[in-house]
């Protein structure tokens, strides 16, 4: 069969779409509201990146496609900060369902954070699968960790998998987890000292300073935020200290530094010769905010294998 054609929406600096490239799909057109992420995205794609608000565009406008990629904001479900039902954020996966509807893909493929699941006493997710349901297809969701799939970070994802349902794949078994895990060590290690200009110097805040943020070189990192001040410590820096219940302290024995950028996109199993552009603060946010590329290409090689037999006995091709 020839390469699936694939849209990506909400495709950031496109960690997911480009997990799936290498897996054998082809993104033609990909979105984003972020101008940094989508010139971010024109690095390294051949899709046509349109930047702007998906729900302006008409999906006339958008092509037809084998394949709909996207991870709808997550900001209004995450467990990290005040969670609102009447968020505008929340209803973004609207968007990603018209979309769906429109163009009636074989498949359809979307990420969001653990928070979802429990939202509302699940009935958010239970209303997502629903839409997706009456616009024709079986869908099947799982919450997995990044560190099982070869991404050297502790990042729980939910991955919502649609079919159509003329395809007749009745359910979905997700990739199994790997024996072994990635760590900082590995991925780290050929990595130069960074730049000052490369490293987030905010002040540590008082919720930064709340718990342990270091992961030790034989680890896997802690999750890569998309706040630049929130993120993790480079392995190398002293053992924080607990003082009391929610209270840290940085040891004094060495240098203590936030991981740069570049760190921080190697453990999101970016390309390290990957141009982001925008200013540190934007670089780190399209990082934190990315699927990580070994995630994506992971699921994709697992889900090309039962879209490709389900293909071929359904219709024959």
């Amino acid at each position: 069969m020839n390469k699936f054609k694939t849209i990506s929406l909400f495709c950031g600096a496109g960690g997911l779409d480009m997990g799936f490239e290498r897996a054998g799909f082809e993104t033609i057109w990909a979105n984003d509201f972020n101008s940094d992420a989508c010139e971010t995205h024109k690095e390294w794609s051949k899709a046509r990146t349109v930047c702007g608000d998906i729900s302006k565009i008409d999906e006339t406008e958008i092509p037809d496609a084998d394949v709909v990629l996207g991870g709808f904001p997550c900001q209004g479900f995450s467990l990290s900060g005040p969670r609102k039902l009447d968020d505008s954020r929340n209803t973004l996966y609207k968007q990603f369902v018209r979309i769906v509807k429109a163009k009636q893909p074989y498949m359809f493929v979307a990420e969001n954070v653990k928070g979802l699941l429990s939202m509302d006493g699940g009935k958010i997710i239970e209303a997502i699968i629903s839409e997706f349901s009456d616009c024709g297809y079986n869908v099947y969701y799982k919450l997995l960790n990044a560190k099982n799939y070869g991404v050297p970070e502790d990042r729980e994802r939910v991955i919502i998998v649609g079919f159509k349902k003329d395809l007749n794949i009745e359910n979905l078994d997700f990739p199994e987890p790997n024996s072994s895990f990635i760590t900082l060590k590995d991925v780290l290690k050929d990595i130069p000292e960074p730049k000052e200009e490369d490293i987030c110097r905010q002040p540590y805040s008082s919720r930064y300073m709340s718990r342990n943020r270091k992961r030790g070189w034989d680890d896997v990192s802690y999750t890569i935020p998309a706040m630049a001040k929130q993120v993790p410590i480079w392995p190398g820096s002293p053992d924080m200290k607990k003082l009391e219940q929610d209270k840290w302290e940085f040891g004094d024995s060495e240098k203590t530094r936030r991981l740069s950028w570049q760190e921080a996109a190697a453990i999101q199993t970016f390309p390290s010769d990957l141009n982001f552009h925008g200013n540190l603060i934007s670089k780190y946010k399209q990082i934190g905010n990315a699927v990580p590329v070994k995630l994506a290409e992971t699921i994709a090689n697992h889900l090309y294998d039962i879209l490709t037999a389900s293909i071929r006995k359904n219709f024959k091709i």
